[in-house]
């Protein structure tokens, strides 16, 4: 396994990119990112060819899928103008229901990932969404997921949950809050799929950081085995870790990165642990040199990003080719448009997020949840809030106005990116955002002479050529 292909976006890394990789003997990566909204829209939206359907009857609790389907299918598809309707938003104290829906919905993307062959797929989650972290990665095992990757933030803990659940126990999770102690979430399987199935195989985990440091801090001190690492500079699209030291930024307000930002290979390797190497590896002479520093392969996103396969809304892929075959791309690293804090890859694209007009038009509507950040209120309950939501309800709810600067709604956007958009009022439909590494100017050499697409197997015969 030489090509890791990153797990990206919402939607971005979907099964059919995914089961497409690894049957072709890569390692093909699922996003685990807002999986219940994704499973529900898809079923909203008709589930076209069935495939929800499909991996919903191989669910091991019938009962339990069928009562999704139910609640979320819409026969023939609701009308583009209707808005989907609702799921529960994630909180410190999780419904069943809701903890059913995500469960289920990761078991449906790596099941479809996994059909057809007998290679390893994974799954990717951010550390920093963690209300979702138990169910979701019970539900991928229930699927059979080989490898589970983490990155942004540190998965401390994630390694014990994984072999807890491989035994079907009840496993915790500390939740982060703001200014107080955290709080231990927790999933117990028992009481969705009951006693009796057999143990699960426990995925391998590769742990996603941009710092060699951090590294040696997750090999000695996580709650488990670290089976891996994949080493994420900043020219890699989504979220980047900031830069170590006081931020500086370029005249575009680019964060500014410098040697303390770049991994030491030779600590890497002094753990005895595979690392993939990503951020601008797309090519194959990048692969020869992580292959010769010692490094198991790369991972790969934005080449994958762009493929025909990916989850990417046709029209603004075409779009980003056109501008990749003309000259003409852009992607800038946002240091505020997520209310991660993050700084956040941006590609230009007409009538998305990346305009600052569109932006500002965008009523601040915080609905989904993933990115919010819990917080200790004056009575001792744990709240939530988000810096894109309406400025006096973040403030409100004693958060900084500073924070509020600048901020996206990337939870809306990114849903939108794969063709899931909100409408509000009927109307006004969610505008996208585009996240890219800054190779997205190089995916032109998959492409063939006279080709206007490529696809995955391009990308992997490329890479690999000469192996």
């Amino acid at each position: 396994m030489v090509i890791i292909q990153g797990g990206m976006g919402v939607g971005i890394s979907n099964w059919r990119l995914a089961q497409t990789v690894s049957a072709l003997g890569q390692l093909g990566v699922v996003s685990g990112t807002a999986l219940d909204q994704v499973l529900a829209r898809r079923l909203q939206m008709g589930d076209p060819g069935g495939h929800m359907r499909r991996a919903l009857d191989a669910f091991p609790v019938r009962d339990l899928a069928d009562g999704i389907y139910e609640r979320y299918y819409i026969p023939d598809g609701k009308s583009r103008r209707e808005a989907f309707p609702t799921v529960p938003m994630p909180t410190a104290t999780p419904s069943a229901e809701w903890q059913a829906l995500v469960m289920v919905a990761n078991f449906v993307e790596v099941f479809l990932a996994r059909e057809g062959h007998t290679n390893p797929v994974g799954i990717n989650f951010l550390e920093k969404i963690q209300t979702p972290h138990l169910p979701s990665i019970y539900g991928a095992m229930l699927a059979g997921v080989d490898y589970v990757l983490m990155g942004a933030g540190i998965p401390m803990k994630i390694p014990g949950v994984l072999d807890r659940f491989a035994r079907h126990e009840p496993a915790t999770y500390p939740l982060t809050v703001s200014g107080g102690d955290p709080v231990l979430l927790s999933f117990d399987p028992r009481e969705f799929v009951g006693d009796g199935l057999a143990p699960l195989t426990r995925p391998k985990f590769l742990a996603i950081i941009a710092s060699d440091v951090l590294a040696l801090t997750l090999a000695r001190r996580a709650n488990g085995a670290v089976d891996g690492f994949i080493v994420e500079g900043p020219t890699a699209g989504g979220h980047n870790a900031p830069p170590r030291g006081a931020l500086q930024v370029n005249d575009r307000g680019e964060p500014i990165y410098g040697p303390r930002d770049v991994v030491n290979l030779e600590k890497l390797k002094a753990l005895g642990l595979p690392f993939w190497l990503a951020g601008g590896a797309g090519t194959a002479d990048r692969v020869r040199e992580a292959l010769a520093a010692g490094a198991a392969g790369v991972q790969v996103g934005t080449a994958f990003a762009m493929c025909a396969e990916s989850g990417l809304r046709d029209d603004l892929r075409q779009t980003l080719l056109a501008q990749v075959r003309d000259g003409a791309v852009d992607v800038v690293t946002n240091a505020v448009a997520s209310p991660t804090g993050f700084p956040f890859k941006v590609a230009t694209v007409a009538d998305s997020l990346s305009e600052a007009g569109v932006l500002a038009a965008r009523p601040r509507i915080c609905d989904l949840g993933y990115l919010r950040e819990a917080y200790r209120d004056d009575d001792g309950t744990v709240g939530f809030r988000c810096p894109s939501e309406p400025v006096n309800v973040y403030v409100a709810k004693g958060g900084d106005r500073v924070e509020t600067t600048g901020r996206a709604c990337i939870c809306n956007a990114l849903l939108a990116t794969v063709g899931m958009p909100q409408m509000r009022a009927g109307k006004i439909e969610e505008p996208p955002i585009v996240t890219m590494g800054d190779d997205l100017s190089g995916v032109g050499r998959f492409l063939r002479p006279g080709a206007t697409d490529y696809t995955a197997a391009d990308v992997i015969a490329s890479l690999t050529a000469g192996l």
